[in-house]
């Protein structure tokens, strides 16, 4: 019976999303234009298709923006979610353990036995029968004149530090570009854009990552967690205090000094 109510719980889900989606007006591309995302997103959401959205994080991350865009409750979508993963946990104890065959164990010792025996006989006839190459005299070693490097010639690149491998160098920047570095504490929706409209970067990104990028000022810069999320133009921080919105989200313009200021309506919504 629990199981069956937990499957309950999470067919209301989709139920309810749809529902509000409806009762807005509005269409499953509309709502992922809104939200920046595939649509295939809040259609796997609507259909409970939760494994089509890969791991529990990004599964809660998409329900509480589209509850929160939508004007559901995330906090009880969540609370469903968790109640219905949790009831569809198969019980493991239930699953019948088979019989090892009570007689196998007599004979493994003596096969073991036997194959040792054989090793060891090879062994020692190798050692008896095979003969022993004889010494070489040692030759004494012609020194190598060493010629100074030209000077005009590249220099051999760097060796890697011993037990690890070399960092890698950032990409280069072009004369005019600005560069963006994010560095991401949590998993977090991002679009980045420059000021020709050009897309550098689009997706979600998981915590644990960083990403350099460069790209004509002012940069067009959405973030779906912000808190989660710390940026730097050319080596200096980027503050983003009195510009991120209630649900966590940020639409910023960036200039090549690290001034970020908000986004005007048509660059927030990627016209």
């Amino acid at each position: 019976m629990a199981s069956a109510a937990g499957g309950e719980e999470v067919r209301a889900i989709g139920a309810r999303l749809r529902a509000a989606r409806e009762k807005k007006a509005l269409t499953i591309l509309q709502a992922a234009e809104r939200l920046h995302v595939d649509a295939r997103v809040l259609e796997a959401l609507e259909a409970q298709d939760f494994g089509a959205l890969g791991a529990d994080v990004y599964v809660r991350g998409h329900l509480r923006r589209y509850a929160d865009s939508l004007g559901e409750s995330a906090a009880e979508l969540q609370d469903l979610y968790a109640a219905g993963t949790r009831a569809a946990q198969p019980d493991l104890t239930r699953i019948p353990r088979g019989t090892a065959a009570p007689d196998s164990a007599r004979f493994m010792l003596p096969v073991l036995l036997l194959v040792v025996g054989c090793a060891l006989a090879g062994a020692l006839w190798w050692v008896l029968n095979v003969p022993r190459a004889k010494s070489q005299p040692v030759l004494a070693a012609t020194p190598v004149a060493v010629t100074a490097p030209d000077a005009g010639a590249p220099a051999p690149p760097a060796a890697a530090p011993q037990g690890g491998t070399a960092a890698a160098a950032p990409p280069a920047t072009a004369a005019g570009e600005t560069r963006l570095a994010l560095s991401f504490s949590a998993a977090s929706w991002v679009d980045v854009s420059d000021a020709g409209g050009r897309r550098l970067l689009q997706g979600l990104i998981d915590a644990g990552t960083a990403r350099t990028l460069s790209g004509a000022a002012p940069l067009r810069v959405i973030l779906g967690n912000a808190k989660g999320v710390v940026l730097q133009v050319n080596g200096r921080s980027v503050a983003l205090a009195g510009l991120v919105r209630r649900d966590g989200s940020a639409r910023l313009l960036i200039d090549e000094t690290g001034r970020a200021a908000l986004a005007p309506p048509r660059l927030a919504h990627g016209d």
